[in-house]
């Protein structure tokens, strides 16, 4: 790649999770099982969430949409990551890498506010039962998920529009298995104090705020479990609530891990295992949170494959 001269970049060439020639099929059987039950659960809760009348209510709404979430964030990644371990040469087109980035970015940040307002949803209907039809209506949902969609775009847009800002000269070897902010900022040979700033406030401020609702709402709820009397109410306020907050512990660990350290202590194999967990993993263990957990997920499931033609009569 001639040194400083961005019109040479015309592609990237992704390193990959591992570069052990010998653990190429096993690892690409490995994600392909991965993607397959991701595929699998995400769309299950998504027709279940749809056609069944008995989940028509806003915390199953918003739980459609963490599903189309988790749907996106793993096609992003997966189908690409997949076809790298059967090919010799792993690239991808600069704006390919861009569209990737982008897209990426939508997602991640679509699903930490989404995670905010199902903890909002929870704690309203926890903490006001009698007001949560009012407070979370049907106009209100669409709402905060439009709301949401917005502001994941607009991020996007900026984050990524600022990193392929850069100029990329000295390498196009990007020690990644896809097309993200740190190898890219890492990759570059600009000053990359701007874009550097500007990709770590924006995830840092995107985790507080997203971060102050989790808590903010979870702190009323677990003080208002405390004040019903009976273990009985106690146990079913809580098991309402029990998946949502596995998803979320789960979610944002990974992701304090992943954004938030100093850059002088990051380390890319270490990111890029975070990573995999969390553009991977986590959406292939959230249909399985949600439904293992959660009884009207597990009955509309049983109603559904023994009616499904009934089912989706109702859509």
């Amino acid at each position: 790649m001639a040194s400083g001269n961005l019109t040479q970049v015309t592609e990237f060439i992704l390193m990959g999770v591992s570069d052990h020639p010998d653990l190429r099929i096993p690892l690409f059987f490995v994600f392909l099982l991965i993607y397959g039950l991701t595929m699998a659960g995400n769309l299950g809760i998504i027709t279940l969430t749809s056609a069944d009348s008995q989940l028509q209510t806003p915390m199953y709404f918003f739980l459609r949409h963490l599903a189309i979430i988790n749907l996106g964030d793993s096609t992003v990644i997966a189908p690409k990551m997949l076809v790298n371990f059967l090919v010799s040469k792993k690239t991808i087109s600069y704006h390919g890498c861009a569209a990737q980035l982008g897209g990426f970015l939508v997602f991640i940040v679509a699903e930490t506010f989404m995670l905010g307002v199902m903890a909002y949803d929870r704690y309203v209907a926890i903490c006001n039962p009698l007001l949560y039809m009012a407070v979370v209506s049907s106009q209100v949902c669409i709402l905060l998920v439009s709301l949401t969609y917005l502001y994941s775009l607009t991020t996007a847009l900026t984050v990524s529009s600022c990193v392929f800002s850069m100029s990329y000269c000295s390498s196009n070897v990007i020690n990644h298995f896809y097309c993200d902010t740190v190898p890219l900022l890492a990759l570059s040979c600009s000053d990359t104090y701007i874009p550097e700033t500007i990709v770590f406030t924006s995830a840092g401020t995107n985790l507080f705020f997203s971060m102050i609702i989790v808590l903010t709402s979870y702190l009323h709820i677990v003080l208002a479990i405390l004040r019903i009397s009976s273990s009985e109410g106690r146990r079913k306020a809580f098991s309402t609530c029990a998946s949502h907050m596995m998803a979320v512990t789960v979610f944002y660990g990974t992701l304090f891990f992943m954004y938030l350290q100093p850059r002088s202590n990051h380390s890319l194999g270490t990111d890029k295992m975070a990573s995999v967990f969390y553009t991977l993993v986590i959406p292939m263990l959230n249909p399985l949170i949600y439904s293992l957990r959660n009884k009207d997920v597990k009955d509309a499931l049983k109603r559904f494959l023994s009616n499904p033609c009934q089912s989706f009569k109702l859509m």
